[in-house]
């Protein structure tokens, strides 16, 4: 029963975010290149006779890229999303979405101007409910279809520019999966031939707004399918971690009693198929993943190469990296020194943050150290500790941003690899979001984290609270004496005023000694708080 209201609700609710708009997969929107489908408010596009937004030409960067992408006109993906439409809808104010259907991230209400600061908690301090909860909505969301986005089978080629439309239903945990493989995904250059040095969400300084962004998407489509509009994802603090924690039936979890590669059977994870994994094969063919199962999720934490991952990070690792003041420098990529972006992600020492390829920190370390789906980047969201590590990898992200206080300027505007600079449209997306929109504090988008949120001052603010609520009661008798206290304290003063008057002066010889002439220069005052 439970099932089917939430299904219900699935139906109903307004979309989110996504790959392609199912309203937006044929022959007619790909053939005339616009993608601005009608608000179910008021039947207009994009919402225009509500003054939600219109339908606009799509303004794309003309920053000039890196040179680690030497081809152009090759793949689907370049100047996103024009190859596929290049008309879609713009929203005004605080609306959002494909048709300007819903609010932005950060804002609720009928007309999207209610603030809201959301909060993402550890997963060991939710209740046993609050946590099995987080499990079933997993599972849930891994066994019902997306409503409003489909995925692509076919390069726009192969989809003879249009005229034979090849997308495929899939439901929307792996629609993130899927997401996640496409924005990674190698260029196919035909033949036999790919373009390996290519990544939209890795790699460059994308690698933490896109990620920002694909977590706000993935937890509002939970809220969405749910009915649960208080959900948030939790994060999985790993500092310092001797094992995978979380690697245990109560939660994401445990080991198979016989075959160490696979979970236990007892986790509800154990039965989940994995999709987008086989990159090799879909080379080799050309072809997209079509999001076919592949089998079960593999994972056997620990069991990793120790000299490419000697260890989980340690609380030092991350301290040492938010001390890095640049968030990107050099060539912008996985070479990068001294970035803070790119330390974090894991390609430099999280000890020196010179570059170092051959070894894998901080980001990177996590999924080599879970040995199997989590290890492939393409398909690496398949396993669902995915979300709970990115969630804290982007605590981190929050954490240098509170720190350095940066300027957007400080995001590259130009020379990145492609999809990465400032005014690049973020693969696969849709509706469209630039990365230097998510450069941000998550406290603009709408979300904070547990740890962060300085319970010192919310601890001095809760010890004041029942005094300040006295004093609200009795304000009226504090008043009342505080003129008492002044006037009696004028009459005393008038009084020895006279009495000083009558007594006369003091001679200098009888005057106490207060302190000597040639020390006075000489004090130190001090304030101790």
């Amino acid at each position: 029963m439970l099932l089917f209201a939430l299904g219900f609700l699935l139906v109903i609710l307004q979309p989110s975010a996504g790959q392609f708009p199912r309203v937006c997969a044929n022959v007619q929107s790909l053939r005339s290149k616009e993608c601005c489908p009608p608000w179910d408010g008021d039947g207009s596009p994009c919402g225009e006779l509500s003054n939600r937004g219109s339908c606009q030409n799509i303004l794309l960067s003309q920053a000039p890229l890196g040179p680690q992408f030497p081809f152009s006109g090759v793949d689907d993906r370049e100047d996103w999303p024009s190859v596929f439409y290049n008309r879609t809808c713009r929203c005004e104010g605080n609306f959002m979405g494909f048709n300007c259907g819903e609010c932005k991230f950060g804002f609720s209400g009928l007309n999207c101007t209610e603030r809201q600061v959301k909060i993402r908690r550890n997963i060991f301090q939710l209740t046993t409910s609050e946590k099995n909860k987080f499990l079933a909505y997993l599972n849930l969301a891994k066994n019902i279809p997306s409503q409003d986005y489909v995925i692509a089978t076919g390069t726009y080629t192969q989809m003879n520019n249009g005229s034979n439309p090849m997308f495929r239903d899939i439901n929307v945990y792996d629609l993130f999966v899927w997401m996640h493989y496409y924005a990674s995904r190698d260029t196919l250059l035909g033949g036999s031939s790919v373009w390996r040095d290519i990544d939209f969400a890795h790699e460059a300084p994308g690698f933490l707004p896109w990620h920002r962004a694909f977590l706000l998407m993935w937890e509002r489509q939970i809220q969405r399918i749910t009915g649960d509009e208080n959900f948030t994802i939790p994060y999985w603090d790993w500092r310092d971690a001797e094992d995978c924690e979380v690697c245990n039936d109560e939660y994401m979890g445990g080991r198979h009693p016989t075959n160490p590669n696979l979970l236990s059977p007892a986790s509800i994870f154990s039965s989940w198929q994995v999709i987008c994994t086989r990159s090799e094969e879909y080379n080799s063919q050309q072809a997209l993943c079509s999001a076919a199962s592949e089998g079960p999720i593999r994972r056997n934490p620990g069991n990793n190469d120790k000299t490419r991952t000697p260890r989980l990070p340690s609380s030092a690792d991350v301290e040492f990296c938010l001390s890095l003041t640049q968030y990107e420098s050099g060539s912008m990529d996985k070479m990068a020194n001294y970035s803070f972006r790119n330390t974090l992600e894991g390609f430099a020492d999280p000890q020196t943050a010179i570059s170092n390829p051959a070894q894998s920190g901080l980001h990177n370390a996590l999924h080599i150290y879970m040995n199997g789906s989590m290890s492939q980047v393409q398909g690496s969201a398949n396993d669902p500790i995915f979300v709970i590590h990115h969630a804290f990898v982007d605590s981190i992200f929050e954490r240098w941003l509170r720190r350095h206080r940066p300027m957007l300027e400080v995001y590259p505007a130009a020379n990145a690899p492609i999809g990465h600079n400032r005014e690049n449209y973020m693969v696969p997306f849709i509706p469209l979001y630039r990365n230097g929109e998510f450069f941000k504090p998550s406290r603009e988008l709408g979300y904070d984290y547990e740890y962060l949120q300085e319970p010192a001052l919310q601890s001095f603010q809760d010890f004041l609270t029942p005094y300040l609520q006295q004093a609200r009661q009795i304000w009226a008798w504090l008043v009342g004496a505080a003129v008492f206290g002044g006037i009696v304290t004028a009459v005393l003063t008038g009084l020895i005023r006279a009495c000083q008057k009558k007594k006369g002066g003091t001679s200098s010889e009888i005057q106490p000694l207060l302190i000597e002439s040639e020390d006075y220069n000489n004090i130190t005052y001090q304030s101790n708080f």
